[in-house]
């Protein structure tokens, strides 16, 4: 469980049988973020995995995402231990990867459902709530804020926008989600879809079809996360911008081991030694991202006289750093790890390497850099006894 979780009990829902689907498909390519914005870190923690904890806190069982093809590492890395998550791929639009997620809930039979957009990082239990009990009398609810500002129709002229009539903001509502909906009759208006391409949201496609919608009160927290200002948060203790560390770390080579390095098992004549799983490039990582925020480092976190974690993958270790990197406001800037050594030789495994540490870390695999030298058979490392590795990183200020 997360330490989220572990610290806020779960609630109960007033409907037991209450699933959700957190869409988060899309590119995000305007939050200018190295990742989609799903998967970006927000306040400490990837944008999409805010509102997850928030579903599973309430009780709403199953949960499930709906994410991009290709990124099934990364969204489960992204949500491990949270119960009651699955993931499915989407479609090419968003309609048609709601349609999908319902598709596959068919299966749990809910009763309700909540249709979340993972960009609404924060949802407060007192809007599920209010959607709940608002379909105890209607098959759709959908939370709203009212229109403060004056509003006017846009006139264009000659290519120039000229003000028009005015509208009346008394009429108008912001929709927000999640959406709540009876399960069997909004995948049954998804299924009969036959508007536009790309549905503004799940209130219109039940709409089209015949389903009345009941409004309920909104929150201004549930923002959505659209442009890269939406990311760019003050850090009100004066911490730097930029945080850098740097790590190194040496294991022996003996027959009979396995070789790890970087998460990524090399088949060679001999494996490194240690507690561990030796891997070294991930331990001096580690110790890199540690020292950046001041957290020490692997040993005191991770000693090898502990004996839970002889055999243990390097894997766990690197997670670890990253949600205290997290935690301390930051996130990964980039990471350039040098593994020195005479054999084997890196380069066949570069790419592997560096897709692997970035899974681990949930971010883009442009910001890591894994690289080889030898030391021109001097040395430890010349001989072959062993293989060392330095590490350097720099975190950005969230």
């Amino acid at each position: 469980m997360s330490q989220d979780q572990s610290e806020t009990p779960q609630r109960t829902l007033s409907h037991p049988s209450t699933a959700a689907i957190v869409v988060a498909a899309g590119k995000g390519v305007r939050a200018g973020q190295p990742v989609p914005k799903q998967f970006a870190p927000w306040r400490g923690k990837p944008v999409v995995r805010h509102s997850v904890e928030a579903l599973a806190r309430a009780g709403v069982a199953p949960i499930l995402v709906v994410i991009p093809e290709g990124a099934e590492d990364m969204a489960a890395h992204t949500l491990d231990g949270i119960p009651g998550v699955i993931f499915t791929n989407g479609g090419e639009t968003r309609q048609e990867s709601v349609r999908l997620g319902l598709e596959v809930l068919v299966g749990s039979a809910p009763e309700l459902v909540l249709i979340h957009d993972a960009a609404r990082p924060v949802l407060p239990p007192a809007v599920i709530d209010r959607l709940v009990d608002a379909l105890a009398s209607r098959s759709g609810a959908i939370p709203v804020l009212p229109v403060v500002d004056s509003l006017a129709h846009a006139e264009c002229e000659h290519a120039t926008e000229l003000m028009g009539a005015p509208a009346r903001r008394e009429d108008l509502r912001r929709v927000q989600t999640p959406q709540a909906f009876r399960f069997e009759d909004i995948l049954a208006a998804h299924r009969a879809w036959e508007g536009p391409t790309t549905a503004g949201d799940d209130a219109q496609v039940a709409q089209a079809s015949g389903i009345q919608i009941a409004l309920v009160e909104g929150d201004e927290a549930l923002h959505k996360l659209t442009f890269a200002a939406d990311f760019a948060t003050h850090n009100a203790t004066g911490a730097p911008p930029i945080r850098v560390g740097t790590g190194y770390d040496v294991h022996r080579l003996e027959e009979g081991e396995e070789l790890w390095l970087c998460g990524v098992r090399i088949e060679h004549t001999h494996g490194l030694s240690g507690h561990s799983d030796a891997d070294v490039a991930i331990h001096a990582l580690v110790d890199a991202m540690l020292g950046a925020v001041g957290r020490g480092d692997i040993g005191q976190h991770f000693p090898p006289s502990d004996p839970q974690w002889k055999g243990a993958a390097s894997d766990r270790f690197l997670a670890h750093a990253g949600k205290l990197v997290a935690e301390a406001g930051y996130a990964l800037g980039n990471a350039d790890v040098t593994i020195i050594c005479e054999a084997p030789k890196i380069g066949p495994h570069r790419d592997a390497m560096r897709t692997r540490l970035a899974e681990i870390l949930a971010v883009d695999p442009s910001l890591i850099s894994v690289k080889a030298t030898t030391t021109e058979k001097l040395g430890f490392t010349g001989r072959s006894e062993g293989i060392a590795c330095q590490a350097a990183v720099s975190l950005v200020r969230l």
